[in-house]
């Protein structure tokens, strides 16, 4: 039996929960998401609970009841709330700057490096040196949080880089005589 999946999801207040055609969409102040159900998982709202369970005993059923609860549940959130991600610059020169849709990053290559901010997400710059994701869908914030991070890739050696806020580089010793 599925711990993650036998738990219940409460909606909170402020959020509208629809179930239409085989799929849950979710409605709320800070955005709105839709979710496709698989064949193998039947949801029910009662009373301001999502439930979720399976439809039969097959593995397949059992494996996506758990992951099914896991992305209603950030479904509901999301809509209830934004996902953030903080990414923090470390480099002698590193910097970023939100230009309308775009971030412009200056990461010690020779060139400027332009990214393109996808819909339902919103990035912030306070320092030159952090950036702030932040969006309804979760998937979609570490996705653009993951991208910008692959621009740089914190270095072992000198720990400069692009890192996810609170992450350790483990160093690695130079080059020794």
């Amino acid at each position: 039996m599925s711990r993650v999946g036998s738990r219940p999801i409460e909606i909170p207040s402020g959020v509208e929960v629809r179930l239409e055609n085989g799929a849950v969409a979710a409605k709320g102040k800070a955005g709105e998401g839709r979710y496709t159900l698989p064949r193998e998982v039947e949801v029910t709202i009662k009373d301001g609970v999502l439930t979720v369970t399976p439809r039969g005993d097959g593995k397949r059923a059992r494996q996506l009841w758990g992951t099914t609860r896991a992305n209603l549940a950030r479904l509901i959130n999301g809509s209830h709330q934004h996902f953030e991600k903080r990414l923090e610059i470390e480099g002698v020169g590193f910097r970023a700057a939100v230009r309308g849709k775009q971030v412009a990053l200056q990461i010690g290559y020779s060139h400027e490096v332009v990214y393109d901010i996808p819909e339902g997400v919103t990035v912030k710059s306070s320092k030159p040196g952090e950036l702030v994701i932040s969006g309804a869908d979760y998937q979609r914030v570490g996705q653009v949080a993951a991208q910008l991070r692959a621009f740089r890739v914190p270095d072992p050696y000198k720990a400069k880089g692009i890192r996810y806020e609170g992450e350790y580089i483990r160093r690695k010793e130079g080059k020794k005589k």
